[in-house]
């Protein structure tokens, strides 16, 4: 009975958008919603850079293949909560790795999201005019 290769499952959050990242050994493949990243991505180029960036900078860029479920928010949004899953995977497959990744500020969740806009009011901060006559 052949063992199963081992699949490090991990979730990553940006705004509202949340990525179920799982990666496996293999030959460097990123799938994101049953695509190809090019084919998803089309042409933002820089969300194809910040989803590589954590492989880059643990040398791992061609070793795992990489398939991702996203949801919710944009494609930029999306291409961040894919990186932080990513750390997180690489996390689980080698300890080691927290360290690089952490002094690349990966491994923090970054929880800036849009403020809600309140009543009486024209959005979160921006006020009606305000006429005194």
């Amino acid at each position: 009975m052949a063992e199963a290769a081992q699949v490090f499952v991990a979730t990553g959050k940006r705004k509202t958008s949340v990525a179920r990242v799982r990666m496996k050994p293999g030959d460097g493949k990123i799938t994101v919603n049953e695509q190809p990243m090019e084919e998803y991505f089309g042409g933002l180029e820089t969300s194809k850079l910040i989803i590589k960036q954590p492989l880059e900078i643990t040398n791992t860029l061609g070793r795992y293949d990489i398939t991702v479920t996203i949801r919710g928010g944009g494609k930029v949004g999306g291409a961040s909560a894919i990186r932080h899953g990513i750390t997180r995977a690489l996390m689980l497959a080698d300890p080691g790795f927290r360290t690089p990744l952490k002094r690349a500020g990966f491994v923090t969740r970054d929880s800036r999201i849009k403020e809600r806009k309140k009543y009486g009011q024209r959005g979160a901060r921006a006020r009606f005019q305000f006429s005194k006559r």
